[in-house]
């Protein structure tokens, strides 16, 4: 039998729906997307077309239309997008995100404009949605997978494909460039291009393949169970955590290292953008799908947890069923139209060197970049028993570029690395993390 409770938890959440629907008029009524600010490092600015200008970028970040990017000399990004197609800008990079729309048959549009700088596209072309990419005089329109490298100046212009086939157009008329073939183009003449037979290496040409092949990895090899339609978030959910089939509750999904005390809305911040107002943006590098999908619950013996599902609805806020069990820390959207409000201090894990993380219980993945360890399941397990764990690691790329501020956590490009053992430490109970 139902009792008082229940239906005040009932209420509770038929309530917290309503609200976000009501908050949501530009996203229900329109053709509008959002896409996902995937990866941050070094120096980074986004202008969210407020009028207020540029400010820090930061790691999930919603990108909307008429967003522009910035990256610095020592700055690189990723976006990611719906699909699970990645864009990636090289340092001194301008990207501007023209047109992000559905068009009325709901093939997404994406209309992108490198104004100066370079851009990794890695486009996979799975449901016929259209990629436009602009730079110098030429444009490139996709509706079919191609990975290719663009880079862009006042005295010179090149697009190289390492996969697919890629057609440009511009004032000299089209050219398709092939697999391992380069356009070279001319702006001051009229965009006139030559055809080379092969790609010349760029520095960050490693940091776009290991990319990509974590996407790949972790999206392939580890089935999310979770029925999603997006592609975009679910590498990073098969690599920080796991997925359990609770009885009582079904299919749920946990991060690894969560611990005594943790909740999902401790670290994060909140954007404002114009037109929609307040998202809340998570600090966790797995925190893209749980926080916009779905529902977060409090399960007895485990933690919190988050039940994938409300594909139908993109949540500004995320929805989370009320406990009284355990504090949460609340999701009170800030008023006015300040650009940036944080929330929390980061998580508990350091970088005592560039070869040596230390990660402990509480943590929830914070600070550990995406595929720098091999088996965080069983890293998890270590932490879970002895409340925290070293890792050795080895250097990602030749050259370090540190994480853009923001949650005031520090981030040292690693990976392949080789997991240390547990030292010391007193021991993690309760929480998740250490159960499964």
């Amino acid at each position: 039998m139902a009792t008082p409770l229940f239906f005040r938890i009932r209420f509770l959440l038929l309530a917290a729906a309503v609200c976000v629907l009501l908050a949501l008029p530009a996203l229900a009524d329109s053709q509008a997307r959002i896409v996902r600010l995937s990866d941050v490092q070094g120096s980074v600015q986004i202008n969210k077309n407020s009028g207020t200008g540029f400010e820090n970028a930061f790691l999930n970040l919603p990108v909307t239309q008429g967003v522009e990017l910035r990256t610095g000399a020592n700055g690189r990004a990723e976006v990611e997008f719906e699909d699970g197609s990645t864009l990636r800008i090289a340092p001194s990079t301008d990207l501007e995100f023209s047109t992000l729309s559905l068009s009325d048959d709901g093939k997404r549009i994406s209309l992108l404009n490198l104004v100066e700088g370079m851009a990794y596209v890695n486009w996979l072309g799975k449901s016929g949605d259209v990629f436009t990419l602009s730079f110098s005089s030429e444009k490139v329109t996709l509706d079919h997978g191609a990975h290719f490298r663009v880079d862009t100046s006042a005295q010179a212009a090149r697009l190289a494909v390492f996969k697919g086939d890629v057609e440009a157009e511009g004032p000299s008329g089209k050219v398709v460039v092939t697999k391992n073939k380069t356009a070279t183009f001319d702006p001051s003449a009229d965009d006139k291009y030559t055809l080379a037979d092969n790609i010349a290496d760029a520095p960050l040409d490693s940091w776009d393949r290991e990319s990509i092949a974590y996407h790949e990895q972790y999206a392939r090899t580890k089935p999310s169970d979770n029925s999603s339609p997006y592609g975009y978030g679910l590498s990073d959910l098969n690599y920080y955590g796991g997925y359990y089939n609770v009885p009582g509750y079904g299919m749920m999904w946990q991060p690894y290292f969560t611990g005594v005390g943790w909740d999902p809305f401790m670290d994060g911040a909140w954007g404002w953008y114009p037109g929609m107002g307040y998202m809340f943006a998570s600090a966790y590098p797995w925190g893209w799908l749980p926080y916009r999908y779905g529902n977060w619950m409090f399960v007895p013996g485990f933690g919190w947890m988050w039940q994938p599902g409300g594909w139908n609805m993109w949540s500004p806020i995320p929805l989370y069923r009320p406990t009284t069990l355990v504090h949460v820390h609340p999701l009170v959207a800030p008023t006015g139209t300040v650009n940036t409000v944080m929330v929390g201090r980061g998580g508990a894990v350091s970088a005592t060197s560039l070869s040596q993380l230390t990660v402990r219980s509480g943590s929830a993945g914070f600070g550990i970049p995406r595929g720098s360890i091999s088996n965080l399941s069983h890293l998890n397990h270590e932490v879970a028993k002895n409340g925290f764990a070293q890792v050795h690691t080895a250097p990602r790329f030749s050259t370090s570029v540190a994480r853009a501020s923001g949650f005031g956590a520090a981030h040292s490009s690693m990976a392949g690395s080789s997991m240390g053992h547990a030292s010391g430490g007193g021991h993690a109970s309760g929480g998740g993390g250490g159960h499964h």
